[in-house]
């Protein structure tokens, strides 16, 4: 089961949780109906990404191979074989039909979310195929699935995302992107390079734009929480919650720039105990501003 699991990248479906921002920022997560279609949307977006992750571990099987890590992979490995993972990414595919219609039964209007998810899979196809060799269209396609992944939640809830909401969302899984690919670049020197892109950049790029991307998440957030439909919905000391923020992209700057940790940026949150910490706080406290304002 394990080898099932890590093909499927469970641990990668944390990026998901994005698709709860818009009923969260709306101060309506206590709402079960919404909460319950945010959860579907969680559940297609997990299958429609593991359908990616096992394509792109498909494509990428001799490269990884020569990945210190990444040869562990069931499919580089061998743990699982190629008709195998392709039966799965069938089944993945089937399952997140099938979740979506059944959305579509319940009578919710369902058309410009399963628009979202059909550019989703096809901008990572593309990603797979080709754009991933590309220097700065693959990290800019990183992003974008992020953004598509809040606008996914927005739509299935039938919330407004703010546009502060959407570029900061941009932004933040640039800084992510970026800080992979220095810390590919980092490893690249010891193992070789195992990604064409990696052509394109090189550390001291990687520093410059990672620092100007961490600067402009900040800025973005906030004139997020000082946007006047912000301050109205919420308590007006919601800005403060900038210092766990501006914390949080200093201890991931430190952990790129002096420890060279961030290859996988998904990993500092299962593992980074100084961020998980300053996420707990900046949630609480902006559950604080949201629900309990008065």
């Amino acid at each position: 089961m394990k080898k099932y699991l890590k093909l499927l990248r469970v641990e990668q479906w944390v990026k998901n949780l994005f698709v709860f921002l818009p009923v969260f920022f709306s101060g309506k997560i206590m709402d079960t109906d919404l909460f319950s279609k945010s959860c579907v949307a969680f559940i297609v977006f997990s299958l429609t990404a593991s359908c990616i992750y096992i394509l792109n571990d498909y494509m990428d099987i001799e490269l990884d191979k020569q990945h210190p890590e990444k040869r562990n992979r069931p499919l580089a490995s061998g743990a699982i074989g190629k008709k195998t993972a392709i039966g799965i990414f069938v089944l993945l595919i089937v399952l997140a039909v099938g979740f979506t219609l059944y959305m579509q039964n319940q009578g919710l209007e369902i058309q410009d979310f399963a628009t979202v998810v059909i550019s989703y899979f096809v901008i990572n196809i593309l990603y797979t195929f080709k754009l991933k060799h590309v220097a700065i269209v693959d990290i800019c396609i990183i992003a974008t699935g992020f953004v598509l992944r809040v606008l996914a939640g927005g739509y299935i809830t039938g919330i407004v995302v703010s546009q502060w909401a959407i570029l900061l969302t941009f932004i933040l899984a640039l800084v992510l992107a970026i800080g992979k690919r220095r810390g590919e670049l980092i490893n690249a020197q010891i193992n070789g390079k195992t990604r064409k892109a990696l052509d394109g950049y090189n550390v001291q790029f990687a520093d410059i734009a990672l620092s100007i991307s961490c600067a402009l998440a900040i800025v973005c957030y906030l004139m997020f929480t000082l946007s006047p439909e912000v301050q109205q919905k919420f308590h007006p000391r919601v800005f403060y919650t900038v210092i766990f923020v501006v914390f949080a992209f200093l201890r991931y700057l430190q952990q790129t720039l002096v420890y060279n940790k961030t290859e996988s940026p998904t990993k500092i949150i299962y593992k980074d105990h100084y961020i998980q910490a300053t996420m707990l706080l900046w949630l609480i406290a902006f559950l604080l501003q949201i629900y309990f304002k008065k």
